[in-house]
């Protein structure tokens, strides 16, 4: 089972504490450092020092690390034109020497985009869809060749689909709980599937919903990674779980029915179910990221029994 630290910056985040909490990703052993891609802060938190933008970050984080994967969950479609997120990404895999994975999703907080400027068109998951087989399209285009695109959303002439990935592609994620055409998607583009904040039993369904579409669309279920990102909050003792749950304004028993939440032993027990139905991958949002003694147990005495 593979842990993943994954960060909310827009509840309030500055580059130099992602990057402390980067090196400790790396340094604890972890395999990959995630971030969500959001402008605007959610529910009461104030978001202070203000937004950073994802594909920077992880920019300059390449630079800075060494071993651990990087990524989004979930860069949104609605902020970046296919063409130049295709250049992006690539870029910073480059930077990197490959270990970049681009999870993207249709978007869905208006209100960021009307805090911004950013257009929320109504059709975003058609959209999606073009720009997965834009991006996807311009990484598989032999070099001196071009890419040429016409769809209802999105046009692109005799590209020439530059720049590429290290290994030609990187990874791509598509997640989310829809029931038909979430599933056709990531049959279709998907390397991984992510369901965000699921049970044991809504993750179980939906992945056999991925497997099916893998099956229709002819290919082998097991070609996908099967993951979930779920909120973190362990201690030592019910007083040390109660202080961390506290930290980022929850209860914790709605942490342990809705996430993984208690004692190490309690935890892990709670991953092993998640692995019993096919989770190779688990994505620990990290709500408290000035917290580093919760990576350090994390590290110690949850991810030393899943190797």
């Amino acid at each position: 089972m593979d842990l993943r630290i994954f960060t909310e910056p827009q509840q309030g985040a500055s580059y130099d504490t992602l990057l402390t909490v980067a090196k400790a990703t790396e340094d604890l052993g972890f395999d990959a450092f995630f971030r969500s891609d959001h402008y605007l802060a959610m529910g009461s938190a104030d978001g202070l020092p203000g937004p950073t933008d994802a594909w920077i970050t992880l920019a300059g984080l390449a630079r800075e690390t060494r071993r651990i994967r990087l990524g989004t969950l979930m860069t949104a479609g609605t902020f970046r034109l296919p063409g130049v997120l295709a250049i992006q990404v690539a870029q910073v895999d480059q930077m990197s020497g490959g270990r970049v994975e681009l999870g993207i999703g249709a978007g869905w907080f208006e209100e960021e985009h009307r805090a911004y400027g950013i257009p929320f068109p109504k059709e975003k998951f058609a959209r999606l869809e073009e720009q997965l087989a834009i991006v996807t399209g311009l990484w598989a285009t032999e070099p001196g060749k071009t890419f040429s695109y016409d769809g209802t959303h999105y046009r692109l002439t005799d590209s020439p689909a530059l720049a590429k990935p290290v290994d030609g592609k990187v990874p791509v994620l598509i997640g989310g709980h829809g029931a038909t055409r979430t599933p056709r998607l990531a049959a279709q583009y998907a390397d991984e599937f992510n369901i965000p904040f699921a049970s044991v039993e809504d993750s179980e369904r939906q992945f056999g919903r991925v497997k099916a579409a893998a099956e229709t669309a002819g290919r082998a279920p097991d070609d996908l990674v099967y993951s979930n990102a779920l909120v973190v909050c362990v201690g030592r003792d019910d007083a040390e779980v109660a202080r961390r749950a506290a930290a980022i304004g929850r209860e914790v028993d709605e942490l342990k029915a809705n996430g993984l939440a208690g004692s190490p032993a309690e935890v892990v027990d709670k991953i092993g179910r998640y692995g019993a139905i096919g989770a190779s991958r688990i994505y620990l949002q990290v709500l408290d990221l000035h917290d580093l003694d919760h990576l350090e147990l994390i590290s110690a005495q949850v991810q030393s029994q899943l190797g």
